[in-house]
């Protein structure tokens, strides 16, 4: 992990963490990194959610952008892959996106695109970062007339939304389907999206104010959904998170139909109709060991990366691959997009659902998930990277390990996006992954002073 830049970009309490300097020195950085090659004035497309500071830091990265003469084009509050698709297709040559995705209102963040749609590999971080950090100096300002001018795109999300119907052939007229916007980006596309492809669409959070993002609602709480589903008798509920691209599911029962098996039921699909490239989907250790029971059993092949879409993304394109992902809800369909798409990965789903004939919990049932235990344990600052020192830890650990034998695996890992230690652990047995989690949990505690 960089010294700015995590696994999904820049990312801290907005203004105070990340801050408006903060926010110009890498729009400054990434214009002259991104642009170097380019013989004609840089062109860079921003996007942003709906969080309040969003407005305040689009502000600070549009001067840092125009500052070293480069150009920047508003897209307005639009989904991230809305950033990625446009970026690649009407010759931007690069793209940001300011969000905290899923996280909650004070948090903000800076994701940056390349002129392939695609996010940054580490060594291009690690070059921005460099510049900002260890080589200020090397940042020429211009003045006259060559700073760079800001405009609007206004066709933005048209442009979007048009593309992605395009990716579906079925009409879904009839299907009953409930989407949570998490009143983040995703309210200013998906209902128009799901509507002009047939369905009937109830729209909950989908409202945002600046300050309700992600509050009691989207991918990371989906109890609203899941009533709402029952109670309205609909065929599929989508939740998405702060800028859309997660998507979670939820079926006719109100059951919850995590990103694995979202996978499954789609690459399942995809192998049927002969799509599906090298046989092949990419997950990641964080995956269930239910979806890989499941892919054994349908003759689908796996890889397992490390956690964050990038690692999946690399993946993908190292082997040839067009389906991968997260149990979060990130997942990417390579044939049609170079970053996880939550609507994307909705009318896929909606689709599979249309032309099943089934109901959305009979596609479920295809993968049996394995109980799974999660905790998170808030790390200090200054102990993030030492926790894996810590003997006591270690210990419990390989005690649990071993204990669990084949039936079962643990995984302690730090997060790419937030001040946290995740300690997960799998199994058949679920009062035996209990307790090991709260073991392991409390010793992980102990260190970070809690």
């Amino acid at each position: 992990m960089g010294r700015l830049f995590g696994t999904d970009g820049a990312r801290g309490v907005a203004i105070t963490e990340l801050t408006c300097e903060l926010a110009m020195q890498i729009g400054r950085a990434a214009a002259l990194v991104l642009t170097k090659e380019t013989k004609h004035r840089a062109k860079i497309f921003i996007g942003k959610d709906t969080r309040i500071s969003s407005d305040v830091l689009e502000a600070a990265l549009c001067a840092g952008i125009c500052s070293v003469g480069a150009e920047t084009v508003k897209l307005g509050v639009v989904p991230t892959p809305a950033v990625a698709y446009l970026v690649r297709t009407k010759g931007a040559d690069a793209g940001v996106m300011i969000s905290a995705s899923h996280n909650s209102v004070e948090f903000n963040g800076i994701k940056l695109f390349a002129s392939t749609g695609y996010k940054l590999p580490d060594a291009i971080e690690e070059e921005i970062e460099a510049l900002i950090l260890d080589h200020p100096e090397q940042i020429v300002l211009q003045s006259h007339t060559n700073v760079g001018a800001i405009s609007t795109y206004e066709n933005a999300k048209e442009d979007y939304i048009s593309y992605l119907v395009s990716c579906i052939h079925t009409d879904c007229t009839g299907i009953r389907v409930v989407l949570d916007c998490a009143n983040g980006s995703s309210s200013t596309t998906a209902e128009a999206l799901f509507t002009r492809l047939g369905a009937s669409v109830h729209m909950l959070s989908a409202e945002p104010d600046g300050t309700n993002i992600n509050k009691n609602c989207g991918s990371t709480h989906m109890e609203q959904l899941m009533e709402y589903v029952k109670t309205h008798d609909c065929n599929l509920g989508l939740a998405f998170d702060g800028d859309a691209d997660r998507c979670l599911a939820v079926d006719e029962n109100g059951v919850l139909i995590d990103g694995d098996k979202i996978i499954a039921i789609c690459a399942q699909a995809m192998q049927q109709e002969g799509n599906l490239k090298g046989n092949t989907a990419v997950v990641t250790v964080m995956t269930n060991l239910g979806f890989f029971h499941f892919a054994k059993a349908n003759h689908i092949n796996t890889m397992a990366t490390k956690v964050g879409d990038r690692y999946v993304l690399e993946q993908m394109l190292a082997g040839g691959y067009n389906i991968g992902g997260e149990q979060s809800g990130h997942i990417i369909f390579l044939d049609e997009a170079t970053t996880g798409d939550g609507e994307l990965s909705g009318i896929k789903l909606m689709e599979i659902l249309k032309k099943s004939g089934k109901k959305m919990s009979e596609l479920a049932g295809l993968m049996e998930t394995f109980p799974q235990v999660l905790y998170n344990v808030t790390i200090p600052a200054e102990k993030k990277g030492h926790w894996q020192e810590d003997a006591q830890i270690a210990a419990q650990i390989e005690k649990y390990t071993e204990e669990l034998g084949d039936n079962g695996r643990i995984l302690v890992r730090e997060s790419g996006t937030e001040p946290l230690v995740r300690v997960m652990v799998e199994g058949k047995d679920a009062q035996q992954i209990e307790t090991a989690a709260q073991a392991i949990t409390e010793q992980v505690k102990i260190f970070a002073g809690e």
